[in-house]
């Protein structure tokens, strides 16, 4: 079947706090270390006391040289990176494949905006009872 125009994507940072199983999420158009930056001011702004220790993958992103200036100004963010090619680790994978399954799979998205709006239902949906999402993630590992 002939389909018409692009298929717009997202690029999504998220995390999920282990102790109340609320998530944080940001859409951006690209997966750039600013994008990146912006989200981890989203989380400092979220959790302004005390440290927050980030459980990551090892994208390129998360070690590029450009982020270690962010870093140092903030040093309540503290990186611990999971080891190479272990997405059974990490509960957020858990998450994104729930998030393609309920929102993304078999939907044309032609614009951004439409794509950020689903996913932002999708998120508040979660986070309603985040204690059901952090069971149904943590299941996974």
């Amino acid at each position: 079947m002939p389909t018409y125009g692009k298929h717009e994507g997202a690029k999504l940072f998220g995390a999920i706090n282990y102790e109340t199983g609320q998530v944080h999420h940001r859409e951006e158009e690209k997966a750039v270390v600013a994008s990146f930056i912006r989200f981890l001011q989203d989380l400092l702004l979220a959790y302004p006391n005390g440290k927050i220790a980030m459980i990551l993958d090892n994208s390129q992103i998360h070690h590029a040289t450009e982020l270690q200036p962010f870093l140092k100004e903030h040093p309540r963010l503290q990186l611990v990176f999971l080891p190479p090619y272990s997405p059974n680790l990490n509960p957020v994978e858990g998450l994104w494949l729930w998030l393609k399954a309920d929102v993304v799979n078999n939907v044309f998205f032609e614009k951004f905006y439409k794509i950020k709006l689903h996913v932002s239902q999708f998120m508040k949906r979660i986070n309603k009872h985040p204690m059901e999402t952090i069971d149904r993630l943590l299941v996974r590992l």
